[in-house]
């Protein structure tokens, strides 16, 4: 769905905004706090967190007995869904984080188990050392592809043999790198598939040795300290997937005063409660209550006062009245949400509010520095969601069709089911009633719905030095018809993309002098970032409808580390023969140059796109070439793909 989400501030009079922070500060919030304990204390909560879910209705059970505690009653019954609707959220997203950390603690246990010294290798495997490296030369053999030539590691300190430095060297390097990865995780595949001990043993020195037969012998100072780095790496991520469960917000301070109390009169047992009393004192504390979420577009209630302005009311906290504050241009959208309902009162209810522009909304308090009570200091922000098809007449028809065929389909489903009860006939007549309405349409605006050329594509190619290069392709010839780089794209605002990179390093810096002294770090970055987002967005919306294209390639995000990663090592791999060399510029080159957002990025793009209604295709980029080439490649991917599917 084509969403957007727009937002304006709310005004009201002392005593509503009091009312409604007491509501939300007091009653909401608290209750939150306490879903989230007792989610965390249910007997079955070890179970779920395996899962990586929390079953359905569990979070709506408990909130249904909290209702008549006597610290939450008293809330309209839309703050009780948005409360489920915020822990479900809450847990969603950390049970995702808990079960990608056990995925990676499992495979550095995994890691940890193989790593072996050579002596161990040996004496584990039964033979001596020049067997196991003869059966890991097979072994290679028969794992590498026939294209690929693995070149022996040199010594520290000695220089590969000089050759000429081609313009192709990038992806040379590049190309390598993929090489030794596929390798690789043919080698894990094999280890895992086999229950031979020599096999396994060689493939352990193959690992340890990146994927080569080593000559050298092996400095056991060096393998400590390797195997040690492995261990720290476990024991970080023990800790992490052993923090504690998320605790909402304490508005209050209770626990930083705790804290204090404590640290100010005990003398911590051990390192690890030190740094969890460091972490609470250092850790900042929220200040405004957790948002309130109205899920369906007629939980708000739109219309003008006396003075021509629009408001809104809210259903459950329908007896006070906010007056909308925003930008000329977000003012028409609220001008939709008003006209909308308007329409459907007037034809009495002839409409659906299905087809309304406003999809939800939701009330959160801005924090704002100042001294006074909070709900003088903060400001009232609502949040609105709304599906930009749904603002001309030619969207608003491709939606109500999507909307008539899932009804259509439901309907057929059920009236193939035998001996229909009352409820189901109930629920037939109301999705007829529901058909009837969507076909009568809202007043729109026509503008005629973008039509791209199927086989012209614009491919986005990502990259660590240049964050952004463009190639638009016609698919059915393979033939490129212009390429942009961030230069051209950005234009005269380039300077903003180098002024952004400025303050990233700076805030970096600033952040580790912070961690060093055990002060507070959490050094808030500008709007710059999102701003140069945007305007790169923009231009390549520019693009594609200049060019007519039927669709706009991005990378699949998942990849991008492996990008970055290449990009890096072909460049330090130009820098100098010398491998200790190339790893100190690596480091220094992944400091100096933009560490950019990629997922950022891609989200403003998917955006420009949404509301113009230009398809948004993915594939997978390319670690060799010149990021035209990898522009142009993706676009052509996607053209076959879709050939193809």
């Amino acid at each position: 769905m084509s969403q957007n989400t727009i937002q304006c501030r709310l005004v009201a009079s002392v005593v509503t905004r009091q009312q409604l922070w007491k509501l939300m500060a007091d009653k909401n919030t608290p209750l939150i706090n306490e879903l989230l304990l007792q989610v965390a204390q249910d007997p079955d909560f070890e179970t779920w967190r395996q899962k990586g879910k929390i079953p359905t209705g569990i979070v709506k059970q408990l909130c249904a007995v909290l209702k008549t505690d006597s610290r939450f009653i008293g809330q309209p019954g839309r703050f009780y869904t948005s409360a489920i609707a915020r822990v479900n959220y809450i847990y969603k997203s950390w049970l995702a984080l808990m079960k990608r950390l056990q995925y990676q603690l499992d495979g550095k246990n995994r890691w940890l188990k193989m790593l072996k010294s050579d002596t161990e290798l040996v004496e584990a495997s039964g033979v001596n050392l020049e067997s196991l490296r003869i059966k890991g030369a097979e072994i290679l053999a028969q794992v590498t592809p026939q294209s690929d030539t693995v070149e022996p590691q040199p010594a520290k300190g000695k220089k590969r043999q000089k050759t000429k430095k081609s313009k192709d060297s990038d992806s040379d390097c590049a190309e390598r790198s993929r090489s030794d990865r596929t390798v690789s995780k043919s080698l894990f595949e094999a280890y895992s598939n086999t229950e031979d001990n020599l096999t396994r043993c060689a493939i352990s020195y193959l690992l340890k040795n990146r994927c080569k037969v080593s000559e050298k012998e092996e400095d056991l100072k060096k393998f400590a300290q390797r195997r040690r780095k492995v261990e720290i790496q476990i024991e970080r991520l023990t800790e992490q997937l052993a923090a504690r469960i998320p605790k909402g917000r304490d508005l209050t301070d209770t626990k930083w005063l705790e804290t204090l109390i404590i640290a100010t009169q005990k003398v911590p047992s051990n390192e690890g409660e030190a740094k969890s009393w460091q972490d609470n004192l250092l850790k900042k504390p929220s200040r405004v209550p957790f948002p309130v979420a109205f899920e369906t577009n007629e939980d708000m209630i739109w219309f003008k006062n006396k003075d021509g302005r629009i408001c809104v009311k809210f259903n459950g906290f329908s007896e006070h009245t906010f007056q909308i504050y925003c930008d000329s241009r977000q003012l028409h959208w609220f001008q939709r949400f008003y006209e909308d309902q308007q329409i459907k009162r007037i034809s009495k209810k002839q409409h659906s509010s299905s087809l309304f522009t406003l999809r939800s909304g939701l009330i959160a308090w801005q924090e704002e520095e100042g001294k006074g009570d909070p709900w003088n200091v903060n400001h009232l922000i609502l949040y609105c969601s709304v599906d930009t098809r749904l603002w001309t007449d030619e969207g608003t028809n491709l939606v109500r069709e999507e909307k008539a065929e899932e009804i259509a389909n439901i309907l057929t489903k059920i009236k193939a089911k035998d001996d229909l009860n009352d409820k189901q006939l109930a629920y037939i007549k109301r999705k007829n009633s529901t058909l009837a309405r969507i076909n009568n349409p809202f007043p729109r605006p026509n503008k005629p719905l973008y039509k791209g050329r199927s086989h012209i594509l614009v491919g986005v190619s990502f990259g660590l030095e240049k964050p952004t290069t463009v190639a638009v392709v016609d698919g059915s010839t393979g033939k490129v018809l212009i390429h942009r780089s961030i230069k051209q794209i950005l234009g005269d605002n380039y300077r903003l993309l180098n002024r952004q990179r400025q303050q990233k390093h700076s805030l970096s810096h600033q952040r580790q002098i912070a961690q060093t002294l055990a002060a507070p770090n959490q050094l808030g970055e500008s709007e710059l970032g999102q701003y140069v987002d945007r305007l790169i967005a923009k231009e390549i919306l520019a693009i594609a409808q200049t060019y007519k294209a039927g669709s706009i390639v991005l990378p699949k995000l998942g990849d991008m580390r492996e990008q970055v990663q290449s990009e890096v090592q072909a460049k330090a791999e130009q820098k100098s023969d010398l491998i200790e060399v190339q790893k100190k510029y690596a480091k220094q080159y992944r400091v100096s140059v933009h560490q950019w957002s990629y997922g950022r990025l891609i989200t403003s793009i998917q955006n420009q796109a949404k509301k113009a209604g230009i398809v948004v295709e993915e594939a997978k980029q390319s670690v060799r070439g010149s990021p035209q080439q990898k522009a142009k490649e993706l676009a052509i991917a996607a053209y076959y793909s879709r050939k193809i599917n």
